[in-house]
């Protein structure tokens, strides 16, 4: 049933934003370095899951998909993020290999968004990165078809149990089908929150090997 209560509750949620400004001359001319200052900040101001992202891919036929992954390694190169190949998301990248990002730190006003294709990272730094995960994520790696259909929990814990058996005195190999991806941006959209809903956002958008920077209106 239709609650005209709970719509109008909804539209009168809003917050004046009036932290900080977000000036052109302020900022880096290298939006990755950019992008670390902010995300420094973020982790200085003790904010939960800093990391955190929403990761948007597409199907073939261009129908979207989105969800919360966390951000393992950065470079110049871009951003990188871990998980099954035979996910719905690995399926997607396979087929459609873009995506975008989206960062959304409440705390400090501020959001990010990355645009970019996406291509597989090297096997040596899966398996690095693989190898300084706790057992039981390396575990949990090999236990969970993820985005498989499986009757019930009981079967992905009786099969996390079997590994912890099989592999007690044993090395936890990286599975085959896990691996990571790095998005290497195309644009990359700061965003800061500002009174009025006039909120500051400058674009960094890739020309001809260059960065050049626009701002957008709100």
């Amino acid at each position: 049933m239709r609650s005209d209560l709970n719509i109008q509750s909804i539209a009168d949620l809003r917050q004046n934003y009036t932290l900080q400004a977000l000036d052109e001359a302020d900022v880096d001319p290298d939006p990755i370095k950019q992008f670390q200052h902010w995300l420094d900040q973020a982790i200085a101001a003790q904010l939960p899951e800093p990391n955190a992202m929403t990761l948007a891919t597409a199907s073939r036929e261009g129908i979207p998909s989105a969800r919360i992954v966390l951000l393992k390694g950065l470079d110049d190169r871009g951003f990188v993020f871990y998980t099954n190949y035979e996910s719905r998301k690995g399926q997607e990248l396979t087929d459609n290999p873009h995506a975008a990002l989206v960062f959304l730190w409440t705390v400090l006003e501020r959001q990010v968004r990355i645009e970019g294709r996406v291509e597989k990272i090297t096997a040596a730094e899966m398996d690095a990165y693989f190898q300084s995960r706790p057992l039981a994520s390396r575990l949990g790696a090999w236990a969970s078809d993820q985005s498989r259909i499986i009757p019930n929990r009981d079967v992905l814990e009786q099969r996390f149990a079997e590994l912890k058996t099989i592999y007690a005195d044993e090395k936890v190999p990286r599975p085959p089908h896990w691996g990571g991806y790095r998005v290497i941006p195309m644009q990359i959209e700061f965003w800061q929150g500002r009174t009025s809903r006039l909120h500051d956002r400058l674009r960094y958008r890739l020309e001809q090997g260059h960065w050049l920077l626009e701002r957008l209106a709100p």
